[in-house]
């Protein structure tokens, strides 16, 4: 995370973290949305715009914790295929969407952003949906917090954290549609 004086900070929480992929199931309301067909899934396709949006602050006096630095190597790294976005469009224009970086048949979310309502629940829909396709084992999401425990977030240890990533980081896995 960038700090406000330009620093990268590196974390590593205990405890941990992390979605269950198998365990993820949308809520109902939810469900309705996705009935609708109300976005178009894309991934990958405005990589780095995804990222600018998640840089925005959400709340007035938040702090912004993504840097140009750290939009910039992010985008090499989804030029190199260990990041990727999972877009949603309405009418062709981007309107929500998050990115994470992939490591093996490990996900890490790092940021979600909505300019309109549901967007973002219907692109971790979609991620979920990938992972599962492509037999990933870890969603890490690194704190706890009210968005990611809507989605089926638990914290584990963090010793058995890198245990499962020590696992999953070996096996090859492509982030597909």
């Amino acid at each position: 995370m960038a700090a406000p004086n330009g620093n990268i900070n590196w974390y590593s929480p205990d405890p941990r973290a992390i979605i269950p992929i198998e365990k993820y199931k949308p809520t109902k309301s939810l469900r309705s949305v996705l009935n609708k067909n109300e976005f178009e899934i894309r991934i990958n396709q405005q990589f780095e715009q995804v990222m600018r949006f998640c840089s925005l602050p959400r709340y007035k006096g938040d702090g912004i914790w993504i840097s140009e630095e750290m939009i910039q190597v992010y985008s090499r790294l989804n030029e190199l295929g260990f990041a990727h976005s999972v877009e949603a469009y309405q009418e062709n224009k981007l309107v929500g969407g998050l990115y994470g970086v992939q490591i093996g048949s490990v996900f890490f979310g790092e940021s979600m952003y909505t300019l309109v309502s549901n967007a973002s629940k219907v692109a971790f829909h979609w991620l979920i949906q990938i992972l599962r396709q492509n037999e990933f084992d870890l969603l890490d999401s690194q704190f706890m917090n009210d968005n990611v425990r809507r989605y089926g977030a638990i914290e584990i240890p963090r010793d058995e954290f890198i245990e499962k990533l020590e696992k999953a980081i070996v096996k090859e896995r492509r982030f597909i549609l």
